[in-house]
């Protein structure tokens, strides 16, 4: 009975539903982590009876036909790119983003990655780098020496140096966007790759136009949202409890159907 698999396309769709959901509320305190939800599509029609189809010599046609569908599937889950809160920190290199862009990270192997987190700390030789010791590009180096170091919104990295009466800068952040943000590829550690969906990365400063501004001191926070993470999940829950009636259903009918024969 096609009742059967149709069911099952439902139930296996709303358990990917579900895995989508249980990331976002895991990461629920993840730095500039960006939700994502979930897109269907329904599957293939079985057509018994065309629309449009003469039914005489006199030009009549079938208004409506019989079209039998096959279930569904889950075709994207894109990310919902929107701003998440800022929150204050008090740490020097802690740095959100305000707006559009992505802070531009260099792997070990060479590839350029993209992160909304600027959580940042700097390693053995005064590098700016992340949580995990990849290189801010383009690489800002702070003086063993230095003090009271200050990021504005502009980005601009300075710091009070022995010897001088005022800051001395000592580099500046840029930032990147993208046409399609959401095709971006994520890779794990709140970073994300160039795609071909994406297009081409957008650089730029911090300010100039198209892009957002820096925060010293703070840092983007999550935009997954409990409720309404609570609200998909009960409509995820639901629509599996649903598809398992329907295949409950069809189980019944085809043992009433088996027991009719034997009789």
């Amino acid at each position: 009975m096609r009742a059967l698999y149709t069911a099952a396309t439902g139930m296996m769709a709303q358990e990917k539903n579900v895995e989508v959901i249980s990331n976002n509320v895991a990461n629920m305190r993840t730095t500039g982590f960006k939700r994502q939800t979930v897109h269907f599509q329904d599957l293939l029609y079985e057509h018994q009876r065309r629309a449009g189809q003469p039914t005489s010599d006199q030009n009549t046609q079938i208004p409506a036909g019989v079209f039998i569908g096959s279930g569904t599937k889950v075709v994207a889950t894109p990310r919902i790119m929107s701003q998440g809160n800022v929150s204050q920190t008090e740490r020097t290199y802690d740095v959100a983003i305000r707006g559009e862009g992505f802070f531009r990270i260099q792997l070990p192997d060479g590839r350029t990655a993209f992160t909304r987190d600027g959580g940042f700390e700097t390693d053995s030789q005064g590098r700016i780098v992340t949580k995990e010791g990849y290189l801010v590009d383009p690489g800002v180096t702070v003086p063993q020496d230095a003090t009271s170091v200050a990021i504005n919104q502009l980005g601009q990295v300075s710091a009070m140096l022995p010897g001088n009466i005022a800051p001395q800068q000592l580099g500046q952040l840029t930032m990147s966007r993208f046409v399609n943000k959401v095709g971006l590829e994520s890779i794990g550690d709140n970073l994300f790759l160039e795609t071909p969906g994406s297009g081409p990365a957008i650089d730029g400063t911090p300010g100039s136009e198209g892009f957002g501004n820096l925060q010293q001191g703070y840092l983007e926070e999550s935009n997954v949202n409990a409720v309404t993470e609570i609200a998909a999940m009960i409509q995820a829950q639901r629509a599996y409890e649903l598809n398992s009636k329907v295949i409950s259903g069809a189980d019944q009918m085809l043992s009433a159907t088996s027991n009719m024969f034997r009789g």
